[in-house]
């Protein structure tokens, strides 16, 4: 099988992107990271990117525009958000759709947006966790593909809680991503398909399934 050509996008400490370029160099991922795009130039991620001979992209004053361009060059068949900041523009999502991922660090559909710990927190939520799903032109409103659920401890705080999500991301966005380079996955307006069958609710229980 012709491995993928991917891209990811991020726009700080790029733990998520190191994760998955681990997965790839130990060859559960079949595709290649050619490039890691960032609209922030000094982004962590970038200089992870560097050690790994990635070719890096720092996005200047027209974002927007500066992305488009570098992703026409690019001809990737998978575009990874891990941790990208900025809202992708409609005309990017409609060239793309479909191939476009992204991992949430909450149980969407609650809590779209940012700081979803502290909320997650001020609400007494007995549960938390992280979601992969397809993107589409509304926040974080994309077919929700794969989730994992943490315990919220009365404990917990902002900071306990991020390294429990992020652990649960480093779980579930490499599986992810292994389902749509072996083309299990496929994206619809509001499901997505997973080897052919309508999925409309995200997959939560994993353990079973290859």
């Amino acid at each position: 099988m012709n491995k993928m050509n991917a891209v990811v996008l991020l726009s700080g400490n790029g733990s998520n992107f190191k994760n998955i370029q681990d997965r790839v160099k130990d060859g559960f991922l079949n595709m290649k990271i050619s490039a890691v795009i960032s609209d922030n130039e000094k982004a962590y991620g970038l200089q992870i990117a560097r050690k790994e001979n990635i070719k890096t992209y720092a996005l200047k004053n027209k974002i927007n525009d500066d992305l488009n361009n570098v992703l026409n060059k690019i001809n990737a068949d998978l575009i990874i958000l891990a941790g990208y900041m900025k809202i992708l523009p409609p005309d990017i999502v409609d060239k793309y759709f479909g191939k476009i991922l992204n991992i949430h660090p909450s149980l969407l559909p609650k809590y779209k947006g940012m700081n979803t710990h502290q909320r997650v927190i001020e609400d007494k939520e007995s549960f938390h966790g992280a979601t992969v799903h397809f993107v589409t032109k509304n926040l974080d409103g994309g077919p929700l593909i794969l989730q994992q659920k943490i315990k919220v401890d009365d404990k917990d705080t902002v900071e306990t809680l991020k390294e429990k999500v992020h652990h649960a991301e480093y779980s579930i966005y490499p599986l992810a991503i292994k389902w749509y380079t072996d083309g299990f996955l496929e994206q619809c307006e509001n499901y997505f398909l997973f080897k052919g069958a309508k999925i409309e609710s995200p997959i939560q229980d994993i353990s079973n399934i290859k």
